[in-house]
């Protein structure tokens, strides 16, 4: 999570969409860079709005624009998949080394769901039901509309570094797999095509 205070914007770190190489090239001109731990660094907009953000807005008097970027549900589990096959993952039930795709995203739309699959949704971290959510949410698809939009936010020129890359897998699914993933993931299926490329 990065914090510019002048211009009165947060980033929030939705996790797998490029949030290290936001970070990497963002953090020296934030007001307040969250990077550890995990928890801390991807806080989810519903803990923003009620710890973060009103103390925020209480000390300086004024509302903060609160960003975030998603990425299509299939490929953000993906890249969840990819990166917990890597050799340095530390809990081996969390690897997905020796599995393929489609076991994993059977597993992740099992209730409980096991370790390695335990990751989340995109929909629980962006869009909690009934709360306040985010101003403006970017498509990871198109990161470049996203960095035109902080480049004019906050007045600079911005190079992404390329960090975090996880291993290349294949991530085939069979047609059973892919609905039931249509089905269980449908919040973040209809958040993600609610984003018009478009808007912003």
């Amino acid at each position: 999570m990065l914090v510019f205070w002048e211009q009165r914007l947060v980033i929030l770190a939705t996790p797998k969409t490029g949030s290290t190489a936001i970070a990497a090239a963002l953090e020296s001109m934030a007001t307040m860079a969250i990077q550890r731990p995990p928890v801390l660094k991807h806080t989810t907009v519903q803990r923003y709005h009620r710890f973060i953000g009103p103390y925020l807005e209480a000390t300086s008097g004024h509302r903060f624009t609160v960003v975030a970027m998603m990425r299509e549900p299939s490929d953000w589990l993906g890249s969840w998949f990819r990166y917990r096959q890597r050799e340095d993952v530390v809990e081996p039930a969390r690897s997905t080394r020796g599995m393929d795709f489609d076991r994993f995203v059977n597993a992740w739309c099992d209730d409980p769901q096991p370790d390695f699959a335990a990751v989340g949704s995109q929909s629980r971290f962006l869009q909690p039901k009934g709360e306040n959510g985010l101003d403006r949410l970017f498509r990871y698809e198109e990161i470049d509309t996203f960095v035109h939009f902080l480049e004019e936010r906050l007045g600079c020129e911005i190079i992404l570094p390329r960090l975090n890359v996880s291993p290349v897998a294949p991530l085939d699914l069979a047609p059973a797999t892919q609905i039931r993933l249509m089905k269980s993931a449908a919040r973040d299926f209809n958040l993600y095509r609610s984003l018009s490329p478009l808007d912003f």
